[in-house]
């Protein structure tokens, strides 16, 4: 049996990025036909109740984790530390969201369909066709529209190690994606657990594991690795409450150099002359000793291997993944109570996991934390390469004019941040795919010079690296919406290359193997939105210039944006259907 439907567009994800998109695009379109497709069993993604777990806390505070249109409750001071706070009120407040905005009688959340998995998407001369089953009976769906919206997120497929002997290990095995459903610390059988990988979502883990009276192993691949993450401390200096405050500021974007925060004689003395370089350097040394010294990897007393905690590369270069603590606690529950092994990981054995050159760790269960794969993965080959989504280089047969354009950028990027022109000695991942070629991260390339048979009905929303999606979700939305309603006049293709090429070798360059698949934005998210919003001609959000340079960007600045853009591009007005 084959479901057959025709709306007028199709939202694919219902985390935060698929719902604010459909929320905005509605407010624009109220009458529009409209459904998200997610494959999970709630809404939220990232941020949904089957994921969430007690330790699982946000990465961003209160005031800042919410949308300009509806304020999250401030959550109880035992669920917040230095204001950031559980996630469970980020999965709360989303179900909220989706329950509060209605159009045309009918809500977000009823607009959703759950449990529903795209398996392809294709493009005819009608529109767009999407092919997804239903996960609880296999019934395939077929849905028609003339516009696509791509929010599936970068943390919705698991990459799970290979394990030899996997099958006679005997315990469970499970990616962090799994983690808060699985409920397996509960279980009284599971006394030793093992954990893989140095970033956070690792961290979380073992430190929630400690905390159920586990016997906790923390293995770190010790080959062809960029090292374990950079976990410290969130706390803040002067005026501001925490390091995620500091990191909201404009004048916190100018002491790292991109083209994304603005070029002034301000920058231009930071990062192009070598006076400036050598303040930079020292500044940002400071932060990184200041970070290792609260750690103290070297000195504190521990259980076994604190020291291999110690990051391969600095703050700055971000080479590795990196996070922001939420227990004061950690680090001294880590040294006392978790062994850590540096050493990779060659087989399962019955109920143990052989490591080269060293023992084999006893283990009940081995919780992932070891990253993610795309979530494109209903597109095809030839689709990926079309929309400047990651694929194999050998499908593409503009790679090598690509390599020309991003040759010039390169250079150009070294020339004006010389300090990005020398990185310190690290390890590279290899590279097996070309990085995301989106102009603003958002819409694919014109195919030719002739701009007005530009196809614009399909955007992609959240598919970057920031720390606060919230904000870079709403200027998004706003700019997907103008540009498939044709409203922004875009730069000739050419312009449009050369813009995209320089993100990528600035990127590159900037966050090293971080840096690989061209969407990085650690230290630029104040950048990217004004570049966003300026190229909406929206800036109600601006607050003068002390204000904008040193306060924190928080939801409340965003208010008056949506009627600012509606001012400026219109809305549909709202039929009312007669009562019969």
């Amino acid at each position: 049996m084959n479901n057959v439907k025709t709306v007028d567009v199709i939202v694919i994800g219902a985390g935060l990025s698929g719902i604010y998109a459909a929320k905005f695009y509605l407010d624009i379109h109220p009458n529009s036909q409209l459904i998200i497709l997610d494959k999970d069993s709630c809404v939220g993604g990232t941020w949904n109740s089957r994921r969430g777990f007690d330790s699982f806390w946000t990465q961003w505070t209160v005031g800042c984790a919410e949308f300009s249109d509806l304020q999250m409750p401030r959550p109880p001071e035992e669920d917040i530390y230095y204001e950031f706070f559980k996630a469970k009120h980020t999965t709360k407040y989303l179900e909220t969201y989706v329950d509060h905005h209605s159009y045309s009688g009918k809500t977000l959340r009823e607009r959703i369909s759950l449990g529903n998995e795209v398996k392809a998407v294709a493009k005819t001369d009608k529109g767009w066709t999407v092919i997804s089953k239903t996960v609880a009976t296999e019934v395939e769906n077929t849905l028609h529209s003339s516009k696509l919206i791509i929010a599936s997120g970068l943390t919705s497929i698991p990459h799970m190690p290979t394990l030899a002997g996997d099958d006679i290990f005997g315990g469970p095995i499970i990616h962090q994606e799994a983690f808060g459903s699985s409920n397996i610390l509960a279980l009284p059988i599971i006394k030793n657990v093992t954990v893989l990988g140095g970033g956070k979502s690792s961290a979380d883990m073992v430190y929630a594991a400690v905390k159920h009276g586990k016997v906790v192993t923390w293995i770190l691949q010790e080959t062809e690795t960029t090292g374990p993450g950079f976990l410290f401390s969130p706390k803040g200096k002067g005026p501001y409450k925490n390091a995620f405050e500091i990191g909201m500021t404009r004048v916190a974007g100018t002491f790292t150099p991109s083209f994304l925060n603005g070029q002034s004689l301000w920058t231009w003395m930071l990062h192009s002359t070598k006076y400036g370089a050598k303040v930079m350097n020292a500044f940002w040394e400071g932060v990184n000793e200041e970070a290792r010294k609260e750690a103290n990897f070297d000195n504190r007393k521990n259980l076994e291997g604190f020291e291999k905690l110690c990051p391969h590369s600095t703050i700055f270069w971000q080479n590795a993944t990196g996070g922001l603590l939420n227990h004061e606690d950690f680090f001294e529950t880590i040294a006392e109570h978790v062994r850590i092994i540096c050493a990779d990981v060659v087989s399962l054995g019955k109920d143990t996991v052989n490591l080269r050159n060293t023992d084999s760790v006893a283990s009940d269960a081995i919780l992932c934390g070891t990253g993610w794969v795309p979530s494109l993965q209903f597109f095809t080959e030839e689709q990926l390469v079309r929309f400047g989504l990651p694929h194999k280089r050998t499908y593409d047969s503009e790679e090598e004019r690509w390599k020309t354009l991003e040759a010039t950028a390169d250079a150009k990027v070294t020339s004006t941040f010389p300090l990005l022109a020398h990185p310190p000695p690290h390890y590279h991942k290899p590279v097996h795919v070309s990085p995301y070629r989106l102009y603003k991260h958002i819409a694919p390339l014109p195919l030719s010079d002739d701009l007005e048979t530009h196809d614009r009905s399909i955007v992609f929303i959240g598919q970057i690296g920031v720390g606060n999606y919230f904000p870079v979700v709403q200027c998004q939305a706003m700019w997907a919406t103008a540009y498939m309603d044709g409203r922004i006049k875009l730069p000739s293709k050419k312009d449009q290359e050369e813009e995209v090429a320089l993100f990528i070798a600035w990127c590159r360059k900037r966050y090293l193997s971080n840096g690989e698949d061209g969407l990085n934005m650690t230290f630029e998210l104040i950048g990217y939105i004004d570049t966003v919003l300026e190229a909406l001609g929206l800036s109600s959000y601006r607050r003068g210039y002390i204000k904008d340079l040193f306060s924190p960007l928080t939801a409340k600045d965003f208010a008056g944006l949506k009627d600012e853009y509606i001012s400026k591009y219109g809305q549909d007005e709202l039929e009312v259907k007669p009562v019969s």
